[in-house]
């Protein structure tokens, strides 16, 4: 059974991440909203969020469509987007911009520290490269980042780009917690719209964060096939986390 989300009298937390590419919401946007809706997430780390013309307003309608608020991303992140539940008390937000590899795709992260009850986390939401080198740095760059995040804990979700075999994916599960690897539940592959289907999307978190489920919620409540497909060109990825009472509060 997938946990909910509760906070305990001790300060303790538990949360739902979710991490999703929702190809700028060009798809069946009613049946992303049922899909995230479903999952009942705290924190959503989204990849391909809308960048071009009224993009916040683009944001905003999802974020209230699912009962969420925009954290931090978007366009000022060339793409990620953080959204939360009211449960995250948020304590700073940060949008990066990478550096640019002339003829590439530009790309950032969206960044925040926030807390549930007693516990304190550093947040990472980031879209990869499609090219193998920018992309193998660009894991060295997020792993600099949540060293520097000033948090006990850190969660980081996204679009990799290559599957756990890859260096970048490598680079990523040999720091923190691939948290398909440590506590798989539902779907594993996140793009199946290639042969074979492959493990691209993924949830890390460092070391002491307690890792419950991972994986693409499937079969969950309120969640059709129908609805995974037509919502956009990746499957979802959904972890439930405990999070230890006092951390850093």
């Amino acid at each position: 059974m997938l946990p909910n989300s509760v906070t305990e009298p001790d300060g303790s937390a538990v949360i739902r991440a979710l991490s999703y590419n929702i190809r700028s919401m060009r798809d069946d946007e009613e049946a992303l909203v049922r899909v995230i809706r479903a999952c009942a997430p705290d924190l959503v780390f989204v990849q391909e969020a809308p960048r071009f013309f009224r993009w916040r307003k683009h944001a905003a309608r999802l974020a209230s469509k699912t009962d969420l608020v925009v954290l931090s991303g978007g366009a000022t992140a060339a793409g990620p987007l953080l959204l939360c539940s009211l449960r995250a008390f948020v304590e700073r937000t940060e949008d990066v911009l990478l550096p640019l590899t002339p003829g590439l795709h530009r790309r950032g992260f969206a960044t925040a520290v926030v807390r549930f009850g007693a516990a304190r986390v550093a947040v990472l939401s980031a879209h990869l490269s499609l090219d193998g080198a920018e992309r193998r740095a660009q894991a060295d760059l997020l792993l600099d980042r949540l060293g520097s995040a000033d948090a006990p804990y850190a969660i980081a979700a996204g679009d990799i780009n290559e599957p756990p075999s890859g260096p970048a994916f490598r680079r990523l599960s040999a720091e923190l917690q691939d948290c398909w690897t440590v506590a798989p539940w539902g779907g594993e592959h996140t793009f199946v719209r290639s042969t074979p289907p492959r493990r691209i999307d993924a949830i890390f978190a460092t070391r002491g964060v307690e890792v419950l489920t991972c994986g693409v919620p499937t079969p969950l409540p309120g969640i059709t096939e129908s609805d995974l497909d037509k919502a956009t060109d990746h499957l979802p990825v959904l972890a439930t986390f405990r999070l230890p009472a006092g951390a850093g509060a």
